[in-house]
């Protein structure tokens, strides 16, 4: 506050005055954020500068995708540059993968799967970002429009780690071995046919 006062400091008094036209001009530009592009405004408009602006919180989760627990680029316990070149492609990698499984898994998951139903109901881009019918609806109910119960994305990494692959091996004069797999959860068959794989039955 003191850049909107002027003081006045003697020996034997102290006073002071408002700044009336530093406060007016800060006072016209609260609860307001300006973007600056060198962008022509043919090249992109005033609301793609600040979508673009407001995506920089998917960097920022990003980033604390790769150092948190998800993917733990840090510490790196190498001493040997291509070794440390070689973890940090191996996280960047996991992480590329992670971006495409929460993209084809939102209707599984907590997260937003209805873009451009929830871009419709902002009033601009600067307002906040509100979820989308179907989000909301699958958040109450806990289930996707299908019945498919919906979870977070590491609890459906869990899940899913759950299918297994038995190898039984029959001994004798002629062993025999036969490959066993468990049958998938509504949840498993889901998640694959997002991805668009059929799980071996």
């Amino acid at each position: 506050m003191a850049k909107h006062f002027a003081l006045t400091i003697t020996d034997d008094s102290f006073s002071y005055r408002r700044k009336p036209d530093g406060i007016a001009a800060e006072a016209r530009l609260d609860g307001l954020y300006i973007v600056r592009t060198s962008l022509p405004a043919d090249a992109m408009s005033a609301t793609d500068v600040v979508g673009s602006y407001k995506a920089l919180a998917r960097v920022e989760r990003a980033f604390r995708a790769l150092k948190s627990i998800d993917l733990q680029i840090r510490p790196v316990h190498h001493w040997i540059e291509p070794r440390v070149r070689a973890h940090v492609f191996l996280c960047m990698l996991a992480y590329y993968v992670e971006w495409h499984l929460r993209r084809l898994w939102a209707p599984i998951l907590f997260d937003e799967h209805d873009q451009p139903a929830a871009e419709a109901q902002r009033a601009s881009p600067v307002a906040a970002a509100e979820p989308s019918p179907a989000s909301l609806r699958k958040r109450g109910r806990r289930r996707s429009d299908d019945g498919v119960p919906i979870s977070s994305f590491r609890d459906l990494l869990r899940h899913l780690a759950t299918l297994t692959l038995n190898t039984v091996a029959v001994p004798g004069t002629k062993p025999t071995t036969a490959t066993l797999y468990a049958r998938p959860t509504p949840l498993q068959v889901t998640a694959f046919q997002l991805l668009g794989i059929r799980p071996a039955a």
